[in-house]
C-alpha cells in the first residue's frame, strides 16, 4: 500500500537519515510514509529503536504495512501486560518498539532498559513535546545515559508552532536536535513532482439557495454583533485573532480559550454567555451547509425551546437578524398559504399554545440541498463514462462525518423526497398529531423508503419497484437492485442474497467505516473525520483504487493525500470532483486553513534563518546545560559545566514516587533538580520525602472532587496513621488564579456543601495534617528540596510495606486496631497527651471499663479527666421510657 517513495520523499528521508533533526512537512504530504521508511530500515535485530507518541490504531497500521511488505522482524508493543522481569529480554531482541511513556520512564530510572544498546528514538507528533511532558523526560534520560544514539522527530502540524514565543526553538531544545527541516507544499521539489502527476480536477462551485444565503448572512451578522460585544466587555483581547474570518476556523475555540482561560474566574456572566453563543452560532453555520433544511430547522427550534425551558437568556435571539433567520429557515421547510395567514393574524396567542391546528395548514416545501443535485449530476457523468470504458473505475465519495455519509447514502438509494419527508415526520412533524397520518400518506405515494413491519414482508420484486419509484432523479437506479449494500438502522432488512453480497463486500475492505452504495462499479462513501482508525480513509483509498473521487466536503489534508496518491500511480487516471458552496463560509473556512498553514511555514522559515542553536544542543557531551542536575534553586548561580553538574550533589538524595504520578510533570522536574526518583506502587500517599513525611498531591479539580466523594478523608486518615508528618499538597496553575469561594459569595453561615467548609473540617479532624499551596510544579520541586534538606532518606521497602490494611502504625507500634483507637480519642477526658498511658494499661475498651476512678486518675494524672471518663463509661443514660398509646376502639 505504501509503495516506493516519491523523489521529494526520498530527499526528505536521506536528509533526516544523515543527521538528527525535527522534520515539519505540510499536512497530508505523506509523513506516515517517511516514518514507515525509517521503521523499515530499523526493523532488524541488530538495532534497538524506540518509537514515541503513537496511538494503538497507528501502531497496528504501521505493523500491518510492514507485514504486507514482507518485513520479518516486525515492531512489537511493550505495555503493562509485559511483566517487568520480561521487559529486559524484549528490549535486547532489538527492532522497533512501541513503548508506553510511563513504562519507559520507569524502566530508564530503574535501569531495566539497556540504554547503551539503544540505536535511537523516533518521535511522532513532535509539536507536542513541551518541557513538561513525559516524552521530554524520556529524551533527557536517554541523552544522559546514551551519547551516541540518534533522535529524529516528525510532525505535520506547522500551525502548532505559530503560537507562543520561539515555540519551535523550545521544542527542538526538548528534543535535543540542532537541525530543522521544513517541507511546505510550495517547496520547489515537492511542487515539481506533484505538478508532473497532477490529477484531473473538476471544481463545481455550487450556489446557495436564496434562503440559505439569507440565513448565512443573518448568522454572520449575529456573530459580528457577539464579537463586538465581547470586545466591548473585554478591551484587552487581541482584535486581530477575534476577527469574523478567524471565528469560522476550527482553531477558534482553542484561540478564545488561550485568551480567556487565565481570567475566566474574573469574567462576568455576560462574557461567558457570549462565548457560549459564539459556539452555538458556529454549530449553526456548520449545519446550514453540511446537512438538510429539516435538520437545520430542528436545531434552531430546539435552541429556542431550550431557552424557554431553562430560562437562559441569549441576547442574539431577540435581534432582527435572528427573526429573519427563523423566517428563512422555516421557508425552506414549509409555508403557510395566503388564505391561512389572514386567519392566523388574530390567532397568534393560540398558535403559541397549540401547534396541532396550524400544523395541518402547512404546505411542505422541503428544499433540497444544492449539493445533492450536483452530486447526482456527477454520478450520472461518471456512470456514462464507465459505460463507454472497458473497465469501470471505482468511485470514492468523501464527506465530512458519519452523519453526512449516512444522509448521502439514503439520498442516493431513496431520493430526496423520501429522505426529507422521513426526517420531517421524525422531528418537526412529531409535534403535531397528524404526523403519523402524513407519513403513511407519503409512503403510499411511493416517495419514501420501505419501513419495517408489514411492508417488510413484501416480495423482493415489489421492494425494488418501490425503491426505483423513489429515485426518479437518478439514472443509476437501474443498477441498484441486488447490488445495494450497506445501509443504516432506518432501513429494512435486506433480502438474504443482498445480505450475502454485503458480507462479501465487507470482507473485501479492511476498514469498517465506509458506507457501501454499489458493487459494480464499486462505489463507497467514507467520512473524512471521526473514525476510530485514523488511517481508515487511507486504507479504503488504496483498496478501492478509485478512478473517480468526489469531495463532497473539502479537507486540506485529504486533498494533498490525493495528490500524493496520483503521483504514486503515474499511469492510472484519477479525476477529482470538488463540490463547494461558492461564496459560503465553507469556502472561506477552507481558504483560511490554506492561508494559515502557508503563514505558519513562512513564520518557521524566518525563525530558522535567525535561530541561534548552541553547539552542544544535541547533548552528546556533558556541556549541555539541559542535561545538568543540581540541588540548588533555579535562581542560584551554580557552576554546572563539569560533569553535567553532578559534582553539586554531596550525597545522593532520593524521593519515592508512586507509579501513577508519572502522568504529571513533577517527577521530571524533581529529577532535573538532582533528586533520584525511585518509582514504586504506593497505597498510601504519592511522594515519600523522608521516613516520616508523606505527601498526597492534588490539583484543584481533584481536591474538589475528592472532598465531595469523601475519598480525601480516607487518604488523610491513612497518611495520619502511618506517617508522623502527613502533607496535602494542592497545586494550581499560576496562569489561572482561583479562589475556593467567590469574593462576592462569602456567607455568614457555614454550609456542609461548601468546599472551604469541608477543607476546614478536614484540618480540624486531622490536626497534624499540613496543607501546602503551590502555584506550579516548579515551585513544588523547590519546596520538596527544602523539606528534604538535612533529613534522612526514605526507604522504598518500608514505603511499599505500608498499605491500607497494615497492622503497624508508625506513631504507635503497639497499636494494632485503628477502630478502637479512633473511638478512644473521642471519649471525654481522653486527649493526645494522656491516651498513650491509657493504652499501656488496657488492651481493649472493655479493660478500660473495668478500671476504677482512682486507678484512672493515677493513669491519666488528672482527677477531673478521670471523673469524666469514668462517668461516661458507667453512668446510665437518663432517658424516659417511651409512652405507648392505646388505640381507640
Amino acid at each position: 500500500m505504501a509503495g516506493p517513495l516519491l523523489e521529494y520523499e526520498t530527499e526528505i528521508f536521506l536528509s533526516l537519515f544523515s543527521s538528527d533533526g525535527l522534520l515539519v512537512v505540510a499536512e497530508g504530504m505523506g509523513l506516515d510514509r517517511i516514518l514507515l521508511q525509517f521503521m523499515r530500515v530499523y526493523s532488524e535485530k541488530d538495532s534497538l529503536v524506540l518509537l514515541l507518541n503513537t496511538t494503538t490504531p497507528e501502531q497496528e497500521y504501521f505493523t500491518e504495512q510492514l507485514r504486507v511488505e514482507g518485513v520479518t522482524h516486525l515492531p512489537r508493543t511493550v505495555t503493562s501486560d509485559v511483566q517487568s522481569s520480561e521487559r529486559y529480554s524484549v528490549y535486547t531482541e532489538g527492532g522497533v518498539l512501541f513503548v508506553t511513556s510511563r513504562i519507559l520512564v520507569v524502566d530508564f530510572l530503574l535501569d531495566r532498559i539497556p540504554a547503551h544498546l539503544i540505536s535511537g528514538i523516533l518521535v511522532y507528533r513532535a509539536h507536542k513535546i513541551i518541557e513538561s511532558c513525559q516524552e521530554a523526560f524520556i529524551l533527557r534520560l536517554f541523552r544522559q545515559k546514551n551519547k551516541t544514539g540518534f533522535i529524529k522527530a516528525f510532525t505535520d502540524k506547522a500551525t502548532a508552532f505559530s503560537t507562543g514565543f520561539c515555540q519551535v526553538e523550545r521544542v527542538m531544545r526538548n528534543l535535543f536536535v540542532k537541525k530543522l527541516y521544513l517541507w511546505p507544499r510550495f517547496q520547489a521539489s515537492v511542487n515539481t513532482v506533484l505538478e508532473r502527476h497532477k490529477p484531473e480536477v473538476v471544481e463545481l462551485h455550487v450556489s446557495l439557495t436564496p434562503a440559505m444565503r439569507a440565513v448565512q448572512s443573518s448568522i454572520l451578522d449575529i456573530m459580528g454583533a457577539c464579537l463586538k460585544e465581547l470586545k466591548r466587555y473585554n478591551p484587552t483581547l487581541e482584535a486581530e485573532d477575534l476577527s469574523l474570518e478567524n471565528t469560522l476556523g476550527n482553531a477558534f475555540e482553542k484561540t478564545i480559550r488561550h485568551y480567556l482561560d487565565p481570567l475566566w474566574h474574573q469574567l462576568g456572566a455576560k462574557t461567558k454567555a457570549l462565548v457560549q453563543d459564539l459556539k452555538v452560532l458556529r454549530v449553526l453555520l456548520l449545519y446550514l451547509t453540511q446537512y438538510d433544511c429539516v435538520t437545520f430547522l430542528n436545531l434552531l427550534e430546539s435552541l429556542r425551546s431550550s431557552q424557554k425551558i431553562f430560562g437562559s437568556n441569549s441576547g442574539w435571539l431577540f435581534l432582527d437578524s435572528s427573526t429573519s433567520m427563523f423566517v428563512n429557515a422555516r421557508s425552506r421547510v414549509y409555508r403557510i398559504p395566503e388564505g391561512k395567514k389572514k386567519l392566523r393574524v388574530g390567532e397568534e396567542e393560540q398558535r403559541q399554545k397549540s401547534s396541532s391546528a396550524p400544523e395541518m395548514k402547512r404546505e411542505l416545501v422541503l428544499e433540497k440541498s444544492p449539493k445533492w443535485e450536483a452530486l447526482t449530476e456527477v454520478l450520472e457523468e461518471i456512470e456514462k463514462e464507465n459505460k463507454s470504458c472497458e473497465e469501470a473505475g471505482g468511485v470514492l465519495i468523501c464527506a465530512s462525518d458519519d452523519r453526512t455519509c449516512a444522509q448521502l447514502q439514503q439520498y442516493i438509494r431513496h431520493g430526496s423526497d423520501g429522505l426529507l419527508h422521513r426526517l420531517y415526520a421524525r422531528t418537526i412533524g412529531k409535534r403535531d398529531s397528524a404526523a403519523a397520518a402524513m407519513e403513511v400518506a407519503v409512503h403510499k405515494k411511493g416517495k419514501g423508503g420501505l419501513k419495517k413491519g408489514a411492508k417488510g414482508k413484501e416480495t423482493a420484486q415489489k421492494k425494488r419497484a418501490t425503491k426505483n419509484q423513489s429515485r426518479p432523479s437518478l439514472t443509476l437506479t437501474q443498477m441498484m437492485g441486488k447490488e445495494e449494500v450497506g445501509g443504516s438502522g432506518d432501513e429494512d432488512c435486506l433480502m438474504e442474497e443482498e445480505e450475502e453480497e454485503e458480507e462479501q463486500m465487507k470482507l473485501d475492505l479492511s476498514s469498517d467505516a465506509y458506507y457501501g452504495i454499489l458493487k459494480e462499479p464499486l462505489t463507497v462513501i467514507h467520512p473524512l473525520k471521526g473514525c476510530t482508525d485514523p488511517h481508515s480513509l487511507t486504507r479504503v483509498l488504496h483498496e478501492v483504487e478509485p478512478s473517480f473521487v468526489v469531495l463532497y466536503d473539502a479537507e486540506l489534508s485529504f486533498v494533498r493525500q490525493l495528490e500524493v496518491y496520483k503521483a504514486m500511480r503515474p499511469g492510472k487516471p484519477l479525476r477529482v470532483y470538488f463540490l463547494i458552496y461558492g461564496g459560503s463560509t465553507e469556502e472561506q473556512k477552507y481558504l483560511t486553513a490554506l492561508s494559515k498553514e502557508k503563514k505558519a511555514f513562512e513564520h518557521l522559515i524566518r525563525e530558522k534563518a535567525t535561530m541561534v542553536v548552541p553547539e552542544e544542543r544535541e547533548g552528546r557531551e556533558d556541556t549541555n546545560l539541559d542535561l545538568a542536575r543540581n540541588l540548588e534553586p533555579a535562581n542560584a548561580t551554580t557552576n554546572t559545566h563539569k560533569a553535567g553538574g553532578q559534582e553539586q550533589r554531596s550525597e545522593p538524595s532520593r524521593v519515592i514516587v508512586d507509579m501513577r504520578e508519572f502522568r504529571s510533570e513533577l517527577p521530571s522536574l524533581l529529577h532535573r533538580r538532582g533528586l533520584d526518583i525511585e518509582p514504586v506502587t504506593l497505597e498510601v500517599g504519592d511522594y515519600i520525602l523522608t521516613p516520616d513525611t508523606c505527601v498526597e498531591r492534588k490539583s484543584v479539580s481533584d481536591l474538589i472532587g475528592s472532598l465531595q466523594s469523601g475519598r480525601l478523608y480516607s487518604q488523610c486518615l491513612s497518611m495520619t496513621r502511618y506517617y508522623r508528618k502527613p502533607v496535602l499538597l494542592i497545586e494550581f496553575d499560576p496562569a489561572k488564579p482561583f479562589s475556593l469561594t467567590a469574593r462576592s459569595d462569602f456567607r455568614h453561615e457555614i454550609s456542609s456543601n461548601d468546599v472551604s467548609s469541608k477543607l476546614t473540617l478536614l484540618t480540624l479532624h486531622f490536626p497534624r495534617l499540613r496543607i501546602l499551596w503551590c502555584p506550579s510544579p516548579h515551585a513544588t520541586a523547590e519546596l520538596f528540596l527544602e523539606l528534604k534538606r538535612g533529613r534522612p532518606e526514605p526507604d522504598a521497602a518500608a514505603a511499599l510495606a505500608v498499605t491500607a490494611e497494615s497492622d503497624t502504625v508508625a506513631e504507635s507500634a503497639g497499636l494494632y486496631n485503628p477502630g478502637p483507637y479512633d473511638f478512644l480519642l473521642k471519649m471525654p477526658g481522653v486527649n493526645v497527651k494522656n491516651y498513650r498511658a491509657l493504652i499501656k494499661h488496657a488492651d481493649s475498651l472493655a479493660d478500660i471499663s473495668r478500671l476504677g476512678q482512682d486507678k484512672l486518675a493515677e493513669i491519666l494524672g488528672n482527677t477531673h479527666n478521670a471523673k469524666l471518663l469514668y462517668e461516661f463509661m458507667h453512668n446510665v443514660a437518663d432517658v424516659p421510657a417511651p409512652v405507648q398509646k392505646r388505640k381507640q376502639t
